[in-house]
C-alpha cells in the first residue's frame, strides 16, 4: 500500500514538472498572423523563432505564390528582424529577403512556387526559425 502512494505521488510530481516545462516553452504572448501578406493568402505552415516570435509561411492558390512574414511576439523598440524565402534548396542566398531594424515584423516577401518545395526562415536578433524543403506542390 505504501508503494502505491509513493508511485502516485511520484506520478503527480512528474506530471506537474512536465506541465510547467510545457508552459515555459510556449511564450505568453505568441505572435499571430494578421493578414500581412494580403487578400487570398492563408497560413500553411509556421515555426517558432525561439521565444522571440514566429515565422509564418502563407500560400495563395489563385496565384501560386508563397509569402513569408517573421513577427515578434510583442512590438517594441526596433531590433534586427529578417525573413527569407527560396525554392528548395536555398543555396547561397535567399531569393526573396527582407531584413532591417523593425518594431514588429519583417516581410511580407513573395515567391512563385507552385508545384515546388520551399525553404523559408525568420530571424530575430540572431535567433532563427523556419523549415527547409516543405510545402511541396
Amino acid at each position: 500500500m505504501k508503494l502505491v502512494r509513493t508511485t502516485a505521488a511520484t506520478a503527480t510530481v512528474t506530471a506537474a514538472v512536465m506541465a510547467g516545462a510545457l508552459a515555459a516553452a510556449t511564450p505568453a504572448y505568441a505572435a499571430t498572423y494578421g493578414g500581412e501578406c494580403g487578400s487570398g493568402y492563408g497560413v500553411v505552415n509556421s515555426a517558432p523563432i525561439g521565444s522571440k516570435g514566429t515565422v509564418f509561411l502563407t500560400y495563395n492558390s489563385a496565384t501560386g505564390k508563397n509569402c513569408v512574414v517573421a513577427k515578434r511576439n510583442t512590438a517594441g523598440s526596433a531590433v534586427l528582424v529578417e525573413a527569407g524565402l527560396a525554392i528548395h534548396p536555398v543555396g547561397n542566398h535567399w531569393t526573396a529577403y527582407d531584413g532591417g531594424y523593425y518594431r514588429s515584423y519583417a516581410g511580407p516577401i513573395y515567391l512563385s512556387a507552385a508545384d515546388r518545395c520551399v525553404d523559408w526562415m525568420g530571424r530575430i536578433s540572431g535567433t532563427e526559425g523556419g523549415k527547409r524543403g516543405t510545402n511541396c506542390g
